[in-house]
């Protein structure tokens, strides 16, 4: 089952735009955030190379995925990061184990096929009654990005001189359809490495563009 990451550039020819399709969740993550005692999602005028269109940043499938939130609570556990060639009972022991760090992880307490990270810089995941009837837990680009940077290491990756990011997918992946083949590098870690790669794209181009994240 595939994953995918989509960027939408927050800018005022989308966003104030009467026909802004994103414009009922923008308003239940408003509510979350003021509610947090937290800015609104921010909207940004309209600067040149950003025209409010939608692309796709990133695509892995959701196995590999959970490789990677594994990998984090291992890590932030204090507990050996070993390679895994299926999910197993490990991961749901580590989930019952560790269930308030995990719920205070934007990389692990996020829905698989929905939900968002903005660019609003909070410390855990957002989560109230309207948010879990839609696309479940809010996240902060900014903490998803500290989270990647935190666990890079344990799987090869530098985190101040990653590798390439891999390309996009050329188009939406349906949820059953297989995620896009890529060539995966010879490391026990390259599943885990090829997403980490994928959100690290789309959380650095989340700040730099102003871009809220969206999984489909």
């Amino acid at each position: 089952m595939a994953c995918d990451l989509w960027l939408v550039p927050l800018v005022d020819v989308l966003c104030h735009s009467p026909d802004n399709p994103f414009a009922e969740e923008i308003a239940v993550y408003d509510r979350a955030l003021n509610d947090a005692g937290l800015p609104p999602v921010p909207v940004f005028a309209y600067m040149p190379g950003l025209n409010g269109d939608v692309a796709p940043v990133a695509g892995f499938d959701y196995d590999a995925l959970h490789f990677l939130r594994r990998a984090y609570l291992l890590q932030l556990s204090g507990l050996a990061v070993t390679p895994v060639e299926g999910l197993g009972g490990d991961y749901e022991q580590l989930l019952e184990m560790f269930e308030q760090t995990a719920q205070q992880s934007h990389l692990v307490w996020h829905y698989d096929h929905a939900g968002a990270y903005v660019p609003v810089d909070f410390p855990h995941p957002l989560s109230d009654d309207a948010l879990l009837e839609g696309g479940g837990p809010l996240g902060s680009a900014h903490g998803l990005l500290r989270e990647l940077e935190y666990v890079a290491p344990s799987i090869g990756i530098d985190p101040a001189n990653p590798p390439a990011a891999p390309q996009p997918p050329p188009g939406p992946t349906a949820l059953e359809e297989p995620a896009t083949a890529v060539p995966y590098d010879d490391s026990p870690f390259a599943r885990e490495r090829h997403v980490w790669l994928g959100l690290h794209a789309a959380a650095t181009r989340s700040l730099a563009q102003g871009s809220m994240i969206i999984f489909s």
